[in-house]
């Protein structure tokens, strides 16, 4: 490149920035749309007389229908593009998210029918956006910008445990479905006005930066029919999905019951449970951006792909587990926050590993490689979330709940320094 092409992708603002940021907007949306009812199931189980092992089922619901659509979505976006898939997700979700209550007061199927449809409109969001990333992101950027994208998970979730409760208090709980569901229209809105599928579909595209792309991004061609005999006979995808299946379990349990257990665990008022909740999310928002950007580091400072990946994801998983172990022992509701938020700035440099593994191994096939392992990752919210419930409802005791979650993350770490590699191994 030269140094005028230098200087003008400087001064221009690049478009690829455009498209992490609507993706982190989309992001954004999912988890707002998908915790609200982490903190509305609690009005809404008394006023529908739901009990414990109702409220794991509604839930858990919500996964069935994720879990339907990773593997094609990530295909779908492969062959015909990131940018139409994700933006159909966008809308059918929004449109499951509004009709919530009507389902709830129609009976406990209809709820669930809509549980799983708004799952499903949600289950095409991160395989769409690592085949866009596949094609828009240079080398040097990708952990960064999957950072960046995954920091919204815990500012979306900030925002809902934040919202909802006023939102309940003041407008009753539909109104948090009515409102959160209306959202993701606007987006749409900009999506379709500001992003390409690809950069060689984009007219607009600074020629200094198509350049930059073409030279350093995974993709410029379509790619091929992914080759499913090589993919699951490679044991680096499966430390990918074994550890996404790890980190997920203890995610979503802490996602869908950490309310109740700020509520009820450790006695917190209603009314407070987003200031107490949001905490360990922000520093997992903050965290996720630097485990980005030092993963980006080490890799320049050339330390090799594949070691910088396990070291990443042994901190990450292994900080978490610690925390989990004792954290159900404390009393203190300030003490457990504190510990939970030490949890969450470690375990954001499992960014660095398992996260943007799929990247480096099948880059061709990275929207399909991140269906598969986020598929493997659902299966946690339903397992995890009602298996929770259910030791809940035998014992009553939070600190069981927590270190299943531990030896999990102990569990994953192991399998990924096994099989892991960073080289690519999947055309």
């Amino acid at each position: 490149m030269t140094e005028a092409q230098s200087a003008s992708v400087q001064k221009r603002w690049p478009r690829r920035y455009t498209l992490v940021g609507l993706c982190f907007a989309s992001v954004f949306i999912c988890y707002m749309d998908r915790v609200n009812i982490s903190v509305a199931i609690i009005p809404m189980a008394a006023d529908l007389g739901w009990d414990r092992e109702t409220q794991g089922l509604v839930l858990s619901s919500f996964f069935f229908g994720y879990m339907i659509t990773q593997v094609l979505g990530g295909r779908l976006a492969d062959r015909f593009g990131g940018k139409v898939v994700l933006g159909a997700g966008v809308l059918l979700w929004s449109a499951f998210t509004f009709v919530t209550p009507f389902a709830a007061f129609g009976g406990l199927a209809a709820l669930l029918v809509a549980r799983v449809g708004m799952g499903i409109g949600e289950g095409v969001t991160f395989p769409s956006m690592y085949s866009l990333y596949a094609r828009w992101m240079p080398a040097r950027e990708r952990a960064r910008a999957i950072g960046l994208s995954n920091s919204a998970i815990p500012l979306g979730t900030v925002f809902a445990l934040l919202v909802t409760p006023w939102i309940v208090i003041w407008l009753g709980w539909p109104w948090a479905f009515y409102l959160f569901g209306a959202v993701g229209v606007f987006w749409f809105v900009a999506w379709q006005r500001l992003v390409s599928a690809s950069p060689d579909h984009d007219a607009g595209l600074d020629a200094a930066e198509r350049e930059l792309i073409r030279r350093e991004a995974a993709v410029t061609a379509q790619p091929e029919r992914p080759p499913w005999g090589v993919i699951l006979r490679t044991p680096a995808v499966w430390a990918i999905v074994v550890c996404h299946f790890c980190n997920n379990w203890g995610g979503y349990v802490l996602l869908s019951w950490l309310p109740t257990y700020v509520t009820e665990g450790l006695g917190v008022d209603f009314a407070a449970v987003g200031l107490f909740t949001m905490i360990p999310s922000l520093a997992s928002f903050l965290f996720l951006n630097v485990a980005g950007w030092i993963t980006d580091r080490v890799l320049a400072a050339g330390v090799s792909v594949t070691r910088t990946r396990k070291w990443m994801q042994t901190i990450g998983f292994g900080g978490s587990a610690i925390v989990l172990a004792v954290v159900g022992y404390v009393e203190s509701a300030p003490a457990a926050i504190a510990l939970m938020t030490l949890g969450s700035a470690i375990g954001a440099c499992a960014l660095g590993g398992f996260a943007v593994n799929h990247l480096d191994i099948a880059p061709k096939h990275a929207g399909v490689l991140m269906g598969l392992s986020n598929t493997a990752g659902t299966v946690p919210g339903v397992i995890g979330v009602y298996v929770s419930g259910l030791i809940l409802a035998a014992t009553g005791s939070w600190p069981l709940v927590f270190q299943v979650a531990a030896g999990v993350y102990v569990f994953g770490i192991v399998f990924y320094v096994l099989f892991a590699r960073g080289e690519r191994l999947i055309d």
